[in-house]
């Protein structure tokens, strides 16, 4: 069985939105991240970030970190509103999105890899769907912006792995009690 796993860049006041603005990083946090794609064969994004992503990596060469797993990986969209994908390998998930990703953890192959998609990530949650959460915690305080979780957002995890950066980043890496 394939889990679905998410990880996103997070603010020490809970802040996902535009982490462009306030990542902290280093290498040892991107081989971290790197091993992570490394165990997923699709990615999972709501969206918005999907049109973020599109916009940006097919543009990006192969000598760009993580490129090329980003542009050649089969890419799973939930969206009620986009219908005409242009990014390569991209399917925009249609009809019951819990159905659809029920089918796709009992099939074959790696695990599903969410990366960013805060609005996916809170709905995977309340579907227990989501297996594995790692939040990269970054040392700065940015007082508003999207937030992770909200005031219908309920899970049960437990804290399964911790790892500090040199960047001053703590990787939080929490699995569902249900997974």
């Amino acid at each position: 069985m394939r889990n679905i796993n998410a990880w996103l860049f997070t603010t020490l006041d809970g802040v996902v939105e535009a982490p462009e603005k306030w990542v902290h990083s280093d290498e040892e946090m991107f081989a971290a991240i790197e091993a992570d794609y490394a165990g997923a064969d699709a990615l999972l994004l709501g969206r918005r970030t999907y049109e973020i992503f599109a916009g940006s990596w097919p543009a990006r060469g192969n000598d760009v970190p993580n490129a090329e797993w980003m542009n050649t990986t089969r890419k799973y969209v939930a969206s009620t509103t986009l219908r005409s994908p242009q990014w390569q390998n991209t399917t925009v998930i249609e009809g019951d999105l819990a159905e659809t990703l029920t089918g796709l953890k009992a099939a074959p192959g790696k695990n599903l890899m969410v990366n960013g998609s805060a609005t996916l990530v809170r709905s995977l949650m309340r579907a227990d769907l989501l297996d594995e959460l790692r939040l990269f915690v970054h040392p700065v305080v940015v007082g508003s912006g999207t937030r992770l979780f909200d005031d219908a957002t309920h899970a049960d995890l437990t804290l399964t792995h911790t790892q500090a950066y040199p960047s001053g980043v703590v990787s939080l890496t929490y699995r569902s009690v249900d997974a």
